[in-house]
Order: C-alpha cells, then structure tokens, then sequence
C-alpha cells in the first residue's frame, strides 16, 4: 500500500464547504486514523469541527485514477492556524506528524509529502526567516522518516490573501511565495504547484471547495511530472470534473447508503433496501 503525508495550516486541513462538491467515494483510497486505515471520506483532516474539504482527496482520487489496482492513503497532520515556527523540527506539529507517518509506515510506503503553509507568517516581515524556517522543518521531516528521496510538494498561497475578511493582515502573501520557490529550488525534488485564479469561501482566506479539488490535481500534477506547476493545466476543469465522474462499485454505493442512514436520511428499510440493491446489482 502507497501513503502520502499531509502537513501544513488550514488550506491544507480543509475548510472548503463539504456540501460544495459531489464527494470522492473510493473503495482504494483509505486515511489513517487512531492507528488504523479506513475508507477515505471528508473530511479527512479533522483537526476543527470547521473542517471541510481540502487538496489531498482529489490528488488520491487523481493517482488512483492512473493506478487503478493500488491502495493510497491518506495520513492527516495539517493543524489550522499554525505559524512555520510551530512547525520546528522540536515542536510537537511536527513530532506528531513524524510519529503518526512513522506508526503509517508500518504497514505503507509513503510515495509524496504535500506541504501548505504560510498564511499565518505573511506579515510583519516574517517571510526573512522563512526559507530557513522551512528548510528544517522539510529536511528534518525527511531525515525522521528515512525517506531522503520522497517528493515535498508544496502549494503557493493564493492571490486573493490581504484583500478581506480574515485574510486580510496577509499582505505579504507574495513574498511567503517567493519563499517557497526558493526553498523547492534548493532542496532535491521538491516541487511547487500554483495557486494562480483560486478562489476562496466567504472569509477571504480558506480555499472554497471547488478551487481545493483543483488545487490537488495541481499538486498531482506535481509528483506526476517531478516538475513545477506555474499555470494551470489547459483541461484543468474537465480532468477536474471527472475524478468524481466514476460510477460506484457495490462496496461504495453500499458506503453511501450507511452514509445516509447515519446522517437520519431515510428509515432503516430504505437502508437495508439501498444496501442490498448494491450486492445484487454490481451496476
């Protein structure tokens, strides 16, 4: 079984709006929690209550698409709100992630680290001590695990930071970029996917759900060509669309229909219905 490594703030936890984007359901793709994989489903980093959908699901979705026969999970450590200095090789973001994608790789290999970060250092000058700041914490990353190899993606802030809302002290977005571009020039395959015409929910700094589902086919694209993404795939949108355009195996139509029960849609008959219908007709 292949894993990636999910680290960084909010953008990469998720806060797009669950009810924004038809669902990614795959019975290959699963996330790790309390020590154990289970079915992906979003959201898959909940570290808020607030959380919603972020990248990594449409970049699993993506590379399941290319390996239809493999398992990918998904190991979230993404913590809302953190600063780049919360994320040193001694804080306890980072232990975390290295002892959860430690207990993951007893039983997956992880094949990509996504990075996201930087909204909370994009003022008062803090973008200086960045790169160093940054450096450490990927290279430690990557020494703990005893992958020197892995690939580090890492999104840029989008464009729409310091105009409103929430986002709006993040006036030095720019230069937090210019430092991350730096920083995957230098190390070893390491790569940068832009985050160039997204959008974002209401608050004016979360990614809204449809530009994350974007955001992860960029980062995809990414580890698929080992290259930097500075502009958007030509077909972005429709490559986009059909990662949930896939019809449901029994195992994920009879997940659905648990689904919907759990959340007091239907009775019990039209569950037991609904799950029966998908073992006796595979279509």
């Amino acid at each position: 079984m292949k894993s990636i490594l999910m680290v960084g703030q909010s953008n990469m936890a998720g806060r797009g709006f669950l009810t924004a984007v038809p669902p990614i359901v795959n019975e290959n793709l699963s996330m790790f929690r309390n020590g154990r994989w289970q079915l992906m489903a979003e959201p898959v980093n909940f570290d808020r209550e607030v959380a919603g959908v972020g990248p990594a699901p449409a970049f699993a979705q993506a590379w399941s698409q290319a390996h239809p026969h493999e398992q990918l999970g998904l190991i979230p450590c993404a913590e809302g709100g953190s600063a780049i200095a919360e994320w040193g090789p001694d804080g306890p973001l980072l232990r975390h992630a290295i002892q959860e994608a430690q207990f993951a790789q007893e039983t997956s290999d992880i094949i990509a680290i996504l990075w996201h970060q930087g909204e909370n250092d994009s003022h008062d000058h803090l973008y200086r001590t960045y790169p160093q700041q940054l450096t450490a914490t990927l290279t430690h990353l990557r020494t703990a695990l005893k992958l020197p190899h892995v690939p580090i993606i890492l999104g840029e802030l989008p464009d729409f930071l310091g105009q409103q809302g929430f986002g709006l002290s993040a006036v030095e977005a720019p230069q937090i970029n210019a430092a991350i571009h730096q920083v995957a020039a230098a190390l070893p395959q390491a790569y940068v996917a832009t985050a160039t015409g997204l959008t974002s929910n209401p608050d004016g700094i979360h990614l809204d759900a449809p530009s994350q589902r974007r955001f992860g086919y960029r980062y995809y694209q990414a580890f698929q060509t080992q290259a930097d993404v500075t502009v958007p795939a030509a077909q972005e949108a429709t490559q986009v669309a059909q990662l949930t355009q896939s019809t449901p195996t029994p195992a994920e139509r009879q997940y659905l229909a648990s689904k919907r029960f759990a959340q007091g849609q239907g009775t019990f008959a039209d569950f037991i219905a609904a799950y029966q219908a998908a073992q006796e007709d595979p279509a």
